[in-house]
């Protein structure tokens, strides 16, 4: 009988090693209370910490700076705000929110402490790029950065895109990370309210409309976008959990009839938690404008 292997070590993840240096910096009680929570944009770092702890954030700041390579550390102080979204945070360690990274082979560009980045949509980032189809056209009403937009031309392959953005700090980010991924030759990209953008009617093969809490009321400039054979809406909205994706549909195919949209096919689901009794979902719906 062969020796069996010796187990293998344990993989320490960063939290803990940074548990583990503010244990021996400060002790247990400020360790033992340390969140393990972290998201990183590059060269940025974003920690959720007990506002009790306020003290101690510079220590915090440097470890992790030290542990991750980071250029700077921001504390989340409150929940994303306003019409455009704007993260609140403080620097505990470092300064400047400018970074670049990589998700899912597409680079963006943003000042983490001025706009947002939603890692729990990661997946339908993901996801769009997977189904949007070489050749087609896409209308994205909420373009922000590129969340969306920059996943369906990368991988979905599009001939065309048109994002709109309404914020001029994103709309610059935007321009950015279509030449960042050399996709610019195939995007429009509009700064302004999307109901007044000089859109191509009857054209997209599909619409998303990406924005939260609800984009229902966008629907009706949707349909009058897609082509007279039909097209994809992908409209994301908040969905209360105690009734289920099942009352998302609903509104949205209500949304539909009161658009001018006849409904061939509607399926949502949903993308991630949003705080108590809620989540966020998207409905997928093949579209047919009536009247075309």
């Amino acid at each position: 009988m062969s020796p069996r292997a010796p187990p293998r070590p344990r993989r320490v993840g960063p939290s803990e090693r940074v548990r583990a240096a503010l244990r021996a910096r400060l002790g247990d009680a400020v360790a033992d209370r340390l969140p393990t929570g972290f998201q990183r944009l590059g060269s940025v770092l974003l920690l959720r910490l007990p506002e009790e702890m306020r003290r101690d954030y510079p220590a915090i700041g440097k470890a992790w700076q030290e542990e991750l390579g980071v250029r700077s550390v921001f504390v989340r102080t409150g929940p994303v705000s306003g019409e455009f979204r704007r993260p609140s945070v403080e620097p505990i360690a470092g300064d400047g929110g400018e970074t670049e990274f990589s998700e899912n082979g597409i680079r963006f560009r943003l000042d983490a402490t001025r706009l947002m980045f939603a890692e729990g949509n990661q997946g339908e980032r993901r996801r769009f790029g997977a189904l949007v189809r070489p050749g087609e056209t896409f209308v994205d009403l909420f373009a922000g950065i590129g969340y969306f937009t920059l996943p369906g031309l990368v991988h979905g392959r599009a001939a065309r895109a048109f994002a709109v953005e309404k914020n001029p700090l994103s709309f610059r980010y935007l321009e950015e990370n279509l030449s960042l991924n050399r996709v610019a030759d195939r995007a429009t990209a509009l700064l302004g309210d999307n109901r007044d953008a000089p859109l191509p009617l009857g054209e997209a093969d599909r619409v998303v409309l990406g924005y939260l809490p609800s984009s229902l009321p966008w629907i009706g400039r949707a349909v009058e976008l897609l082509s007279p054979d039909g097209g994809w809406l992908h409209v994301h909205l908040l969905a209360d959990t105690r009734v289920g994706i099942a009352g998302a549909e609903a509104r949205v195919r209500e949304a539909l009839g009161g658009a001018g949209g006849t409904v061939d096919r509607l399926v949502g689901r949903e993308v991630k938690p949003y705080g108590p009794g809620r989540a966020h979902a998207v409905v997928d719906a093949f579209v047919i404008p009536r009247g075309r």
